[in-house]
């Protein structure tokens, strides 16, 4: 072979070598760019296949650039409902105690009254003004009470009717406030709110945590021996106004307010606490007047309604209203849509104990819709209702899971106020009694 042949044939091996390479790098490079650009499932366009994150809802989820975030959604069916929670650890005992609110005897600590708190287990205590001394004589009786209470799952509920002018449950050291009916003239909702702030400090100086007001009946009646000054009125425009007021300025100092009579006391004649009153009126004209506030008040989200012993023949012939189905059933829960915690009037009133025997009365009034049983002056008839409605439930006459609707409210309710067995009277009564004397000035003047 010459030089030139030998130099064409070098060349030649050097190209094919050349194109090898050039294959191999052409194969590398494509390999490469699928694995980093995928075709998309579809095929269109470059799109990438890769596809959108789902939420368990269905709904595309938006992907998080913080590997931290949680689903809000996600984050909501996860909590827990702390009020069933709760319920769910109360035996049958405990959650009939719990619809139970009691008097009690004397000025301090009694073995009925322990009785009643570690077997019955009652879910409250209501003051009267044979319960109060001294100021620090009544916070030390509240605080007693609280305190024995520690043995039992729920905190309870320390209750007073102080409503202002003759029903006044405070001692003399502590500044008394005026009726409904001197607030009421001064048709300034301010005042009303800053009385039932005042109202408030007054009974949290003893350690209550519930207030029986404001009272929202309409005195229509001249002749009702029951209401009269303690209603703000006779206008149902001016009793909403001053009671709604009322019922937040309370509220705003921590203290569980009770609105009543529903539905509504004023047009009575004949005192409840001795015997039954009739009031003759139709749903219209019920409507038309006295459940004016009570509707207002359950549009602000009252926390509880007391329900009065008083006939109503037209809507109901057999019960009066704290034990009627029909007007706690259908008129103030379903008519009025209200879900709150209703609270019968005391069932040793004359109204109740000379026209319905107390069991009957009981286990009506629960069939109604109510939840707490309120029973004053008698460690027996405490003792009565509880036995009742236990029984009541054991034999079916009551579903348990009624009873458990209206505990529901209540630790809602317990929960809500934030209360504890150890929480201590506050409050400073000089500063107090200041500022109710300055308020009074106030209300003088108008």
């Amino acid at each position: 072979m010459n030089e030139y042949t030998k130099l064409r044939s070098h060349r030649r091996i050097t190209l094919m070598r050349l194109l090898c390479l050039l294959a191999v790098s052409i194969l590398i490079l494509s390999a490469c760019g699928q694995a980093s650009n995928p075709p998309n499932s579809t095929g269109h366009r470059g799109e990438s296949a890769t596809s959108p994150s789902v939420s368990p809802s269905g709904n595309k989820a938006t992907p998080s650039q913080d590997t931290g975030h949680k689903d809000p959604q996600a984050q909501t069916t996860k909590e827990k409902d702390l009020v069933q929670e709760q319920l769910q650890q109360l035996t049958l005992e405990e959650k009939i105690g719990q619809m139970i609110l009691a008097g009690v005897q004397g000025t301090t600590l009694d073995d009925q009254t322990k009785q009643m708190i570690a077997n019955q287990k009652i879910g409250g205590i209501i003051f009267y003004a044979n319960n109060v001394t001294t100021l620090q004589g009544t916070a030390a009786f509240v605080q007693s009470i609280k305190q024995e209470n520690q043995q039992n799952p729920v905190p309870i509920l320390m209750s007073v009717d102080q409503e202002g002018g003759k029903v006044d449950r405070m001692p003399d050291t502590v500044e008394s406030i005026p009726s409904n009916r001197i607030v009421g003239k001064t048709n300034d909702s301010e005042l009303a709110e800053e009385m039932g702030a005042l109202l408030a400090r007054q009974i949290k100086l003893a350690g209550f945590n519930v207030d029986f007001a404001p009272v929202l009946d309409i005195n229509s009646n001249p002749k009702n021996p029951v209401i009269g000054d303690r209603s703000f009125g006779t206008s149902p425009d001016l009793v909403t106004r001053m009671g709604i007021a009322e019922m937040k300025g309370l509220r705003s100092e921590g203290v569980i307010p009770v609105v009543k009579h529903f539905p509504g006391h004023g047009d009575t004649s004949v005192d409840s606490h001795l015997d039954l009153p009739v009031v003759n009126k139709s749903e219209k004209q019920l409507a038309e007047l006295e459940w004016i506030p009570f509707q207002s008040a359950v549009k602000e989200q009252v926390e509880a309604v007391m329900v009065a012993h008083i006939l109503f023949p037209q809507l109901d012939s057999k019960y009066p209203a704290s034990l009627s189905d029909v007007i706690i059933g259908d008129h103030l829960r379903g008519k009025l849509k209200y879900d709150g915690v209703v609270i019968t009037d005391d069932l040793s009133m004359g109204a109740i104990s000379k026209n319905v025997p107390l069991k009957e009365a009981a286990v009506a009034t629960v069939h109604a819709g109510s939840d707490i049983l309120l029973v004053a002056h008698s460690y027996e008839s405490a003792k009565t209702i509880f036995d009742t409605l236990i029984s009541a439930v054991k034999s079916g006459e009551i579903k348990e899971s009624r009873i458990d609707e209206s505990v529901y409210r209540i630790l809602s309710l317990k929960q809500q106020f934030k209360l504890s067995d150890e929480q201590q009277a506050t409050g400073d009564v000089k500063q107090l009694n200041t500022d109710i004397r300055k308020w009074r000035k106030q209300v003088d003047v108008r």
